[in-house]
């Protein structure tokens, strides 16, 4: 390995000479206490920046390794390091001058929520640190400015490595305290299926939030305080006593005037299946982290899916068993969405009444007078709620504002006023009683067989696919857009980059033509965890820059792919 005094040696070499000349600089440099790896070289100080990865080994970090000897530990201790990483170097970001990209120290800034990133990666069994992050070499006009890379490399990134990748620069009692909060999160997880909950929100959790394009906290909101009829006391190993409320499986109807904080509610249990930093006010809001969020998708590509237990025979004879369409309605999607998120292993569905098609939860009395039911091929989500939860084991968390109908399928019946719950089960009941629910004979939806084949291998090489994410909206690969507005419980746009990597790898690899979507699905997270995301992105190096997402959303990416 080279060393360090190589590399300064290289930059005085090349000062001034045409910038392909940087890319003499590839390769591994020891440092005193790291090593340094340019792992590539942009040709061009308008492109992207280069790539560099940051080693350090746990002799020289410090950590002690059981801060990071189990996943959520591990998780969390990564995602400190990320943060105080960026920090340190947005003051010195630009700080070299130059052209373009020149001068750019780029790191993934994470938001309130923790995942798992290519930015920083701890080895279980080793200890070893691994940062990445990206940086414009300088250039005057397209000439090498090897000075003011040399301040880069030499200056300012040596006071971030030493500011936020050694255990020394830490508070210790707050590393603790992270990795505490990652065991009591962890722990309220495991609780939830001990004590048949699907989701716990913690008293004094801050639900709302401080704007519509801000996921902080926002000062001065009500704080969450459970019914106590539905409350429940854990013991944390860390925190010790924390009370809150619990959602047990089954049927829950959150209901309640306009802006009183029934969506509210619901937005921070879709938010639950991740943990959350200290300070966001949700750390204790914990969902079953299978739980998917339902809506309506209008326009969106359906392929093969059986959503025979919603819709019956069209009039145009179109097979439902195996439903295919370029352009779902409002109803077709929804029913989609939940075949689809059945599939990808749900355990729960998360609703809101506004971002529903209204044919597909519910006919009303009057209607079904007039539109017999052997002229509606839709059977609406409200005959098949209770047969979801007791044949297939899916409960229901579902926000409505107008339709009282559900009142008598509803286990629990919970009222928001003014940001604070209160259990109504006993009253809807007693009102429900005077309004009986009209339903005709349901036939048993029919055992799900999740087969689908969905891609075959064409010929040709797929090696050059491009990857574009476009924020959380969407990923274009080789010119085909995913469109993932509606997938609403992806966190990050890194997790969409990763998206785009897996569906790549899958399109490259997988769709041989037999295997199952799930098998395909299940084979991409076994490589992972036996292999890491290398194993996915291919090529010489991991970037920064990506973050996992959950099963559920990988399912939501490969199934809105319209080739």
């Amino acid at each position: 390995m080279k060393r360090s005094e190589d590399l300064r040696e290289l930059l005085n070499r090349i000062d001034r000479r045409s910038y392909p000349a940087y890319k003499d600089t590839a390769g591994k440099y020891q440092f005193p206490k790291y090593i340094l790896s340019i792992d590539h070289v942009q040709g061009d100080p308008f492109a992207a920046p280069s790539k560099v990865s940051i080693l350090v080994n746990a002799k020289q970090s410090g950590f002690p390794a059981e801060y990071y000897d189990s996943a959520w530990r591990k998780a969390a201790l990564q995602d400190m390091l990320i943060r105080r990483f960026y920090k340190k170097a947005n003051d010195f970001s630009f700080q070299a001058k130059g052209s373009g990209k020149s001068g750019l120290i780029s790191v993934s800034r994470p938001a309130q929520k923790i995942l798992e990133r290519s930015a920083c990666q701890i080895d279980s069994k080793t200890g070893e640190i691994c940062f990445r992050l990206e940086i414009g070499f300088p250039a005057n006009g397209r000439t090498v400015n090897a000075r003011e890379l040399e301040k880069i490399l030499y200056r300012f990134l040596p006071d971030c490595i030493a500011d936020s990748l050694y255990f020394r620069a830490y508070d210790p009692q707050k590393v603790l305290a992270v990795c505490a909060l990652a065991d009591d999160q962890q722990f309220i997880r495991e609780e939830l299926g001990r004590q048949g909950l699907v989701a716990f929100v913690a008293n004094g959790a801050v639900l709302p939030r401080e704007s519509g394009v801000s996921d902080k906290p926002m000062h001065g909101a009500v704080k969450f305080v459970s019914p106590k009829s539905m409350e429940v006391i854990l013991q944390l190993p860390h925190a010790g006593e924390l009370r809150g409320m619990g959602i047990r499986r089954g049927i829950t109807l959150v209901v309640g005037g306009g802006y009183h904080g029934k969506s509210t509610l619901l937005k921070a249990l879709e938010a639950g299946v991740y943990n959350h930093i200290t300070g966001d006010g949700r750390e204790y809001v914990i969902t079953d982290d299978t739980a998917v969020k339902i809506r309506a998708e209008d326009g969106r590509s359906v392929k093969k899916t059986d959503i025979s237990m919603f819709i019956g025979t069209l009039p145009n004879g179109k097979d439902t068993k195996a439903f295919s369409t370029e352009d779902a309605s409002g109803s077709t999607s929804q029913a989609a969405n939940m075949i689809e998120a059945m599939e990808a292993g749900a355990r729960v569905f998360l609703i809101d009444e506004d971002t529903s098609a209204t044919n597909f939860m519910i006919r009303d009395e009057l209607m079904q007078r007039v539109v017999h039911r052997e002229s509606e091929p839709i059977t609406p989500f409200i005959d098949r709620v209770e047969e979801l939860y007791e044949t297939f084991g899916i409960s229901t968390v579902l926000v409505a504002g107008s339709c009282g109908s559900y009142f008598h399928k509803a286990d629990t019946v919970l009222q928001m006023n003014q940001y604070v719950p209160v259990d109504v089960t006993t009253l809807a009941k007693e009102e429900a009683s005077h309004f009986p629910l009209e339903l005709g004979r349901l036939v048993p939806a029919d055992a799900l067989e999740f087969q689908r084949v969905l891609f075959a291998k064409q010929s040709g090489s797929r090696d050059r696919m491009k990857i574009k994410a476009m924020g959380k909206d969407a990923v274009s690969i080789d010119r085909s857009t995913v469109d993932l507005r509606y997938v609403e419980q992806l966190a990050d746009m890194e997790q969409t980059v990763m998206l785009g990597y897996m569906l790549k790898y899958v399109l490259q690899n997988l769709s041989d033509g037999r295997k199952t979507l799930r098998e395909i699905v299940n084979l991409l997270f076994e490589m992972i965890q036996k292999n890491g995301m290398e194993k996915i992105y291919g090529g010489s190096y991991l970037p920064t820059g990506l973050a996992m997402p959950r099963k559920q959303e990988v399912f939501a990416c490969l199934n809105r792919y319209r080739k």
